[in-house]
Parts: structure tokens; sequence; C-alpha cells
């Protein structure tokens, strides 16, 4: 199968690199179903990066987001990778969804929504329950900005309450987990083809 779409995971963890995280675990697994079904993609930490605050395409002063952005443009597939913390989705990923909704003021050569024809999957961790409200919050976002959720369209590991115990600590991925992030992969690189080769009509 010839790789001719792309992925690029936004991995939305409160480490730099390279201290270990759990959010990159789980998304380069994601990263690593679509490689089987000719996705080519690569991961990038977004606290590696200044990402300003604001709803703009390019804040200015230093503003790392346009660098980002360029290559979310370039892709065909969206990763959102996200840590829980206190039960809500990291404030990076936060940040990242309030500047992906200045896609909203840019449009192709057609008048469509800059993000149309691209498609988003969403990759959670954490140590307690709070993924499905997470993962709610994040596709209706995405959703709204353009982007085309697939069939299982996320993919995410809680621990138990009280259990102080994370992702990339596991000896193995369990098979809930592996069998989720497989049919997420292949759903999503279905849809990219579809979009790819028939885009969202311009009116």
């Amino acid at each position: 199968m010839s790789s001719d779409l792309r992925a690029f995971a936004l991995v939305c963890s409160l480490k730099p690199t390279p201290d270990p995280s759990s959010s990159e675990l789980l998304a380069r697994q994601v990263l690593d179903e679509l490689s089987g079904h000719g996705v080519r993609g690569e991961s990038v930490r977004v606290v590696d990066h200044r990402v300003s605050p604001g709803v703009a395409v390019d804040m200015g002063q230093g503003d790392e987001w346009p660098e980002l952005r360029q290559k979310l443009v370039d892709s065909d597939i969206l990763i959102l990778a996200t840590p829980t913390w206190v039960g809500h989705m990291s404030s990076v990923a936060q940040r990242v969804l309030e500047r992906i909704n200045a896609e909203l003021s840019e449009t192709d050569d057609q008048g469509r929504p800059s993000m149309y024809g691209k498609v988003a999957v969403v990759a959670v961790v954490g140590n307690e329950d709070g993924a499905h409200k997470i993962v709610a919050d994040c596709v209706q976002a995405l959703s709204d900005t353009g982007f085309t959720i697939p069939a299982t369209g996320s993919t995410y590991w809680n621990s138990e309450a009280m259990n102080p115990k994370d992702y990339i600590d596991l000896d193995s991925t369990p098979e809930a987990v592996a069998t989720t992030t497989a049919t997420a992969a292949r759903n999503a690189a279905h849809l990219a083809r579809l979009l790819q080769a028939q885009q969202y009509p311009a009116s």
C-alpha cells in the first residue's frame, strides 16, 4: 500500500521532552497502527514549543504555533493526545483547541473551511475516569472547526481510581486498548482516503 496519507500527532502532555510521557506513548501507538495502512506520521510535544494564548493563526512575538499549524495543514489525519488532569484535558490541549479555532476564519481556494477533508482522532490517558468527557469535548471542538471524526474515533486508557499508575509503566498494552487503537487507526485511514478522493462540496 502506498504511503499517500500523512498523520500529525499533537501530544498535549505537560511534560517536556525527554521526560517519559504516557500521552506520547499512546499517540505513537496510533501512529504505528496507521503506518500499517500506508499512513506516514510524526509526533510533536506541544509543550516543547512556545504556543501563545489566543485564537489567531499567528499571535506574533515568538509564537511557534504557525510552524505546528503548517504541519497540521500538510496532514490528512490529526491525532490529539492528552492526559487527564483534575478530570479535564490538559491546559496544553485546551490551548491547542483554542488555536485551531482560528481555522474557522481560514478557507481553501473554493471557500471551504481550511480543515474540511481532514480526519481527527482523540487519544486520552489518565489515572481516573474522565476520558469519555474529554473525548466528547475534543470531538465537539474539532468537528466545529471542520474535522471529520471516524467511527471509533478515539482510544483511551484509565487506571482505577486512587491508583497512581501511568500507562507508560504498564508491562504490556491492555488488549482492549490495543484493539480500540487499531480500530481507530484503520477507520481514520479509510475515512481520510475517502475524503482525499472526494472532498466535501464547496456549496
